[in-house]
């Protein structure tokens, strides 16, 4: 499914990460069990990345957002960040292709967050979402929401530069060990809403056609949210699997799925204003190839070029 344009990606930490094949499958393994895991603390940490310092450097010197804030005091139940990457994101990736963090920033960070996604919307800033494939019916029937591209350096943005940031290091921390995949960019924040009038996003795949993105994230920022009451859950059908993944959109919760074909997905209606904040990550080789095949495109049919078409504000 095509989406608007989105802005030129922005430099992200870089590391080497040669390609690899899928991960296998474990036996007995499933969706909800990873849900379940995915509400709880990692474990102890059974290895330690080394450099770790001068890998962070490095990644605040390519990422365009704000410094990140300082790290939580140890003993106040935050996991540091590569803690958590390697003990928990990398194996719930490598497993399922999916993973769930409840109380990523806490709920200081996080309601600084949510009112500045709600006065974009006050201010006017949320545009429709559009589709960059023409079609017989109208974007709305297929997409419901609302979205504004934020770096994270404008005016009254700096909460959403934070969390940018933030999971910019994470997944540094997860470099070479993310299917693969060498990440070196990223798009904007982009900031949706779905005003609550029953409208969703219909079943669709972020990176249907190789654009560049491999790993979505995506970060929730809806308080006492009730999916009986309210709707809006996130359904995730990973391929190949018989199980559907009902993520509900509740408030400093972090997801991250593979953006390709291996996790169709769908927001079902949602009947509350319904917040959330997603970046995509790209793999630089698939990028630079997507990117040969517009230039040649765009020099028979005279078209700019574009940023990354973007399709999933869920």
């Amino acid at each position: 499914m095509g989406a608007a344009h989105a802005p030129e990606p922005v430099s992200a930490p870089r590391r080497g990460m040669g390609r690899e094949s899928r991960p296998p499958e474990s036996p007995g393994a499933s969706v909800g069990g990873l849900l379940l895991l995915a509400l709880s603390e990692p474990r102890e940490p059974k290895r330690r990345r080394p450099g770790g310092g001068e890998a962070e450097g490095a990644a605040k010197r390519r990422c365009a957002c704000p410094e990140p804030e300082p790290e939580p005091e140890p003993g106040r139940g935050r996991v540091p960040l590569g803690r958590l990457a390697l003990d928990y994101v990398v194996p719930c990736m490598a497993l399922y292709g999916i993973c769930v963090k409840d109380a990523f920033l806490g709920e200081a960070l996080g309601g600084r967050i949510l009112a500045e996604a709600e006065g974009l919307r006050r201010g006017g800033k949320l545009r429709d979402g559009q589709l960059v494939s023409p079609r017989t019916v109208p974007a709305r029937s297929i997409r419901g929401d609302q979205i504004a591209w934020v770096e994270g350096r404008e005016p009254g943005c700096s909460a959403i530069g934070a969390l940018v940031a933030r999971v910019d290091r994470l997944i540094l921390h997860c470099a070479g060990k993310l299917g693969g995949y060498d990440i070196q960019g990223r798009t904007k924040a982009m900031v949706a809403c779905y005003p609550g009038n029953g409208r969703g996003y219909v079943r669709h795949v972020d990176n249907p056609h190789g654009d560049g993105r491999c790993v979505t994230c995506i970060y929730y920022l809806n308080r006492h949210w009730n999916s009986k009451v309210h709707g809006g859950i996130l359904q995730i059908y990973p391929e190949g699997r018989s199980v559907v993944a009902n993520i509900e959109p509740i408030f400093d919760r972090l997801l991250i799925f593979w953006s390709d074909r291996r996790n169709p997905h769908q927001v079902k209606p949602a009947y509350a204003t319904r917040y959330a904040i997603t970046v995509w990550y790209f793999d630089a080789k698939e990028r630079a190839e997507a990117k040969g095949r517009h230039q040649l495109a765009a020099a028979q049919k005279d078209d700019p070029l574009p940023g990354t078409p973007v399709n999933d504000p869920t």
